[in-house]
This record gives C-alpha cells, structure tokens and sequence, in this order.
C-alpha cells in the first residue's frame, strides 16, 4: 500500500513520495508478495543501494519475481562478478569534463551531470560508479558550467542529465536557468528524466510555471523500458507536459530479460505514443561493472528491431543505437 501522505503546506507532494521510496530489499519483496526463496538469484546489499518509488512498485506484479520492473530495482548477486569488458566508466566520460559535472563530447551540445540524486537506482544504469561528489556543478552554482557554454557559440543545445535533473527543486532548476537567459546562441534545452515515468506527481503545478518561463525550446526524453511503466498517472503526466509545449521523446535500454521481445518492444512503442511520446533511442548496454546479466547481443538486438520494424510504422521504431567512446555521435547499428 503506498504510504498516507503527510506533506507540509511548503513542501511540495513529489517530495514527501521521493522520501518515502522503498530503500530496502526485505520491505520491497515483502509488498510484493514474494518469498526471497522464489529469486533465481539472491538479492545483495552493495554500494549502489536500492531505491524505487511506492508508486512504481504498485505497477509490478505481485508474487513474479521475475517481473520485468522488478528486475530492473531489485539488487542481486550476478552484480558482484566481474565480466570481460565491463567497467566502472564505460563511456571514458571523466575524459571529456571540461567544468565539472559538464560533459563536452559531441558538437553542438553539452550535458550537465546536475545532480547525483535520482527517484530511483535502475540496476543497469552507466553512472553508478560515477564520482557525482567530485563533479559536482552545484560547488559553485553552475558558474564554471555557464561560463564554459558561453564561451563556446557553437554549443546550441545544453542537455540536463543526472542523476535526474528533476529531482532539483524549482527553485534549483530557475536559478540555473536563470543563469543561461544570456547565452545567446543557446536555443534548445533537453532534459533526460526518469521521474516523469517513476514519479508522475513530479509533473506539477510549479514544474509547468517553471516550463511556461523558458525562452527555449525545451525537449524532454524520458526513459521507459517497458510498456507496464505506463500507468494512467504517467499518461496525464505526459499530457501536462505536451499541453505545455515541450516535445517527447523516450529512450529505452534493450535488456535481458526485460524486453528482450519482438511483442513487448511494439507494446512499449504503442503505448509510448498513446500517452503522446515518440520513441527515439534503443540503447544497447552500456558496459558497466555490475551489469553484464543484462546483456543482449548485437545480431540478436538487430533481429528485435527488425521484427519491430516489420509491423510498425516507421515513426514508432526507435533506433538502435550504442554509445562508442571517442565517437562523434551515437552508433546506429
């Protein structure tokens, strides 16, 4: 049952939730009904800790211990071993940091890591080794970061990333907004956030003041994986957002296990659409330390998208794509 919510009057309701995430093994399969002797793989406490929403949790079916959501959260032993190949920073991103926290890799746009925090600890996520106390933009409030994106004219776009940018508060996203009003030659701002899909309540009444400020053109790509994420909540979610102007987009990460399917990649490209986002990105795996169980390989990869590709239509099939390091763009495969 999601806890009864008890928010002060100045603390906004998607906070009090985030607090309240589930952050222990034992509390999280207790929900779900399920016996820790049903997991194929025990569950292990590391220094990536779990962490998901109540709201998230409810769309997980009760007793599966092999739900797809749930295996996205759930910490487990195959996280200890190591794998050729996979390593703690896989994208060589400590490299191309010109500010910390800001990444400059490709040209035309730079990426600001501008928290550490997110809703919730995907177990496959790239930047769980990544030293968010020593990148920190926020040391100087983003000073260093605006400073280097306004001396550079043929950055154009700047990209919000995390963690999860919007788990700021509305105060911490006006103040860096605030600061790139100068920056003439900037013209669109993305944002890539979990939290439209994990926490829907995040989509509110002073994130849309906030959006109805930006002079512009703000995209935001949200991360689903698969199609039992989207709840009624998320739907009205994304309405907001598309009622106020901002352009959808999802990624996903092909995962073992996960979707991995020829039905459940269409499902999650029809559903992305009826809630009004355009699937743009299949990620293959990043290689991190810790995340080889997921794995799916190339031919394999390439097969699923042309199953998709097959009985939908174009503008519903993400690309299939892989981050190489020293690349000027994603790998279309």
């Amino acid at each position: 049952m999601i806890p009864r919510i008890q928010s002060q009057e100045q603390r906004p309701v998607w906070q009090t939730l985030l607090a309240q995430a589930v952050n222990s093994t034992d509390e999280l399969l207790k929900i779900l009904q399920i016996d820790p002797a049903q997991l194929k793989t025990r569950p292990v406490a590391n220094k990536f800790p779990l962490r998901v929403p109540h709201g998230f949790v409810q769309r997980m079916r009760k007793g599966d211990s092999r739900d797809p959501l749930l295996l996205q959260v759930l910490p487990v032993h195959e996280e200890t071993q190591t794998a050729a190949g996979f390593v703690s920073d896989p994208l060589d991103e400590l490299d191309a940091m010109p500010a910390p926290g800001l990444l400059h890799k490709y040209r035309g746009r730079a990426l600001l890591t501008a928290t550490g925090a997110c809703a919730i600890h995907c177990r496959y996520c790239f930047r769980q080794h990544f030293p968010y106390t020593d990148a920190n933009p926020l040391a100087d409030h983003w000073q260093q970061s605006v400073s280097y994106i306004a001396q550079h004219p043929d950055i154009t776009e700047l990209i919000l990333s995390g963690g999860d940018p919007l788990t700021l508060t509305d105060a911490r996203l006006h103040s860096l907004t605030d600061q790139l009003a100068d920056i003439t030659h900037l013209r669109t701002l993305r944002i890539h956030s979990r939290l439209p899909v994990v926490l829907p309540e995040r989509i509110d009444e002073g994130l849309l003041s906030w959006l109805g400020t930006q002079q512009l053109k703000v995209v935001i790509v949200i991360h689903c994986n698969h199609p039992n994420e989207i709840d009624a909540d998320v739907s009205r979610a994304m309405n907001r957002l598309s009622l106020a102007g901002v352009t959808l987009l999802n990624q996903s990460v092909l995962l073992r296990g996960v979707n991995d399917d020829v039905a459940t990649l269409i499902r999650l490209s029809e559903q992305l659409f009826s809630a009004g986002v355009l699937p743009y990105y299949l990620h293959q795996l990043d290689k991190v330390q810790g995340a080889a169980h997921f794995e799916v390989d190339n031919t394999t990869a390439r097969q699923l998208i042309a199953g998709v590709s097959v009985s939908l239509p174009g503008y519903l099939v993400p690309r299939l794509v892989k981050e190489v390091p020293g690349m000027s763009g994603k790998t279309l495969l």
